[in-house]
């Protein structure tokens, strides 16, 4: 028997009997009996009741691919998803599963990473039973060149998976970190591999992490000033196997999505003072001014109006930044 098909039929409204969902899935009401049971002890919350039958009143706040499944419906992705418990990182997953010849649209989720990364290298705290930790692996057969803007495209991918779920409008700090408030909830790591011959990208990886249901205590000591959840931000919890599906969703259109518009609209970086922050220079003060075709942030600085391409820009209000 097949768990999800039977979580899709206690979803239905009311209740069935259980000789009526073992016909619609082809087995005795004892097997329905004894998988409800295994259910329950999952934590999926199913009311029985004599001569009524079975009806799935509460789904548990567990990360499972049986949630992801039901909520991802018939997506062409959906039988590529790995879900793990805990994983040093799914980028690094999804990597290894590239170089043995995985397909684009392989996805890798954990509830858990133990080496949890961001851009610059810096630690992205992932941990267990309160966010979204999901990679997908694509396969452009592209230039390099071509992918300039794929981290801004999966920021806008995030940002409405984060609304269809959730409902909350998240800001979008230059270029892959998604705010609410002056909170980041949630970050992307896009890596890529090329071809040597051809010199064309092989691969191209692209992790999200997002804080879901966690209170700003729970952060380590040196986040508690920075990072938030969109439960601490807006005071609902968030169904995390939806938010995984939608993700899923949304990233499946890359690279092919129209991001720009949506990117500058959510910028919080745009036409507020930054610092730029480069390995080997001293900051720069400047303003935002705009966003170019290959996510640049175009700064106005006292030499002139700058593309900034990759380092760090700071933002008032953001992240402790005072100018």
């Amino acid at each position: 028997m097949d768990k999800q098909e039977l979580l899709a039929l206690l979803r239905r409204d009311g209740y069935v009997s259980g000789a009526e969902l073992g016909r619609r899935l082809g087995v005795t009401r004892a097997a329905i009996s004894k998988a409800v049971a295994a259910l329950k002890r999952e934590g999926w919350e199913i009311d029985s009741v004599p001569n009524r039958g079975h009806r799935l009143a509460a789904e548990p706040d567990r990360l499972t691919r049986e949630g992801v499944l039901a909520a991802l419906g018939a997506h062409p992705w959906a039988e590529t998803v790995e879900l793990l418990d805990t994983v040093d990182s799914t980028n690094n997953l999804l990597k290894s599963r590239a170089a043995a010849g995985a397909p684009g649209g392989t996805v890798a989720a954990a509830d858990c990473q133990t080496g949890g990364r961001g851009r610059l290298g810096r630690r992205f705290d992932s941990a267990p039973g309160s966010g979204v930790y999901l990679s997908v692996l694509l396969r452009p057969a592209c230039p390099p060149q071509a992918l300039m803007s794929l981290t801004a495209q999966a920021a806008v991918a995030a940002r409405r998976a984060i609304r269809a779920v959730s409902g909350a409008e998240a800001g979008i700090k230059w270029v892959n970190d998604l705010v609410l408030g002056d909170r980041k909830i949630c970050g992307i790591l896009t890596e890529l591999s090329l071809e040597a011959e051809s010199g064309l990208v092989s691969y191209a990886v692209v992790g999200v992490g997002v804080n879901c249901n966690r209170p700003v205590e729970s952060f380590p000591p040196e986040l508690r000033q920075t990072a938030g959840s969109i439960l601490s931000q807006t005071g609902r919890r968030v169904d995390r196997n939806a938010l995984t599906a939608a993700l899923i969703r949304e990233l499946s259109r890359l690279p092919d999505l129209d991001w720009r518009e949506e990117y500058r609209a959510a910028c919080v970086n745009l036409g507020r003072p930054v610092q730029i922050l480069a390995p080997g220079r001293p900051p720069r003060a400047g303003t935002a001014l705009d966003v170019g075709p290959d996510a640049e942030l175009l700064v106005e600085t006292e030499q002139g109006v700058e593309a900034v391409q990759s380092g760090e820009v700071s933002v008032r209000g953001f992240y402790g930044y005072v100018p």
